[in-house]
């Protein structure tokens, strides 16, 4: 074992001591201030949260300003129903409150909801006529495709391939809501995820047009909606969200 190992072991139990002590001493206090002892309060019971005492709520940041954005999206499209291909079920089950929401993914989720169904597709060979979706969204979703994460076969042009089948489902008129991580540089985090450049998705999509951009930093800084390109700097893993129009 390293220098740096042991260093690491011995900071990681130091910080939790200090952490058992300090949680355990709430622990008593509370016990003590319980007068009415509405619950049973039991050592057997201590589930400790320790990172939890923070000035601010801390939040995923791409996760929470991509699904409001793309919320607002489908709100201002106002279809008859929308199609989501594997994005954040978050999304899918909060959309269904005011539009009715088909939910595809390769591993299909078992809920249910008024609004909402949830059924099985290929990403990359969707059950879909051509032309035939007029409200579609695939958001932080085609980055994994072909590499495996989830249980689909390693395809190095999956990508492309998923990207295609969107283009092709999606009807004349139609809105499709895309949303992948962009950075400064285009990389691949096997087998996690890719992080493209905005430059990138503007050619996989050179057929139909970009109604709007917006762009979520990594760490600081509000959305920003149809930001200036050529003043725009990125960080290594944004978070880009593209509202398309064929």
């Amino acid at each position: 074992m390293t220098n740096k190992m042991i260093l690491k072991k011995l900071y990681k139990l130091i910080r939790n001591t200090l952490f058992t002590s300090l949680i355990w001493k709430d622990f008593k206090l509370f016990k003590k201030l319980d007068k009415n002892k509405r619950f049973p309060v039991l050592v057997k019971d201590l589930y400790p949260q320790p990172f939890d005492k923070t000035s601010l709520t801390g939040f995923d940041r791409h996760y929470v300003y991509h699904t409001a954005w793309a919320a607002r999206c489908v709100k201002t499209i106002n279809p008859l129903k929308h199609i989501d291909i594997s994005s954040s079920l978050y999304f899918s089950s909060i959309v269904s409150a005011f539009v009715p929401v088909d939910f595809y993914d390769y591993r299909p989720a078992e809920l249910s909801l008024s609004g909402l169904t949830s059924k099985h597709a290929d990403l990359m060979k969707l059950p879909f006529a051509d032309n035939s979706i007029l409200s579609l969204s695939c958001m932080h979703t085609v980055e994994h495709i072909g590499l495996g994460r989830y249980g689909d076969p390693l395809d190095a042009e999956g990508d492309i391939k998923a990207i295609t089948e969107l283009k092709r489902v999606l009807a004349p008129g139609g809105n499709l809501l895309f949303v992948v991580p962009i950075g400064n540089k285009a990389k691949i985090m096997f087998n996690a995820h890719r992080i493209y450049t905005i430059k990138m998705i503007q050619e996989l999509f050179t057929d139909i047009t970009l109604k709007e951009l917006a762009v979520i930093p990594e760490r600081h800084g509000d959305i920003q909606i149809n930001p200036d390109l050529n003043s725009l700097e990125l960080g290594s893993y944004d978070c880009g969200c593209f509202w398309f129009k064929k």
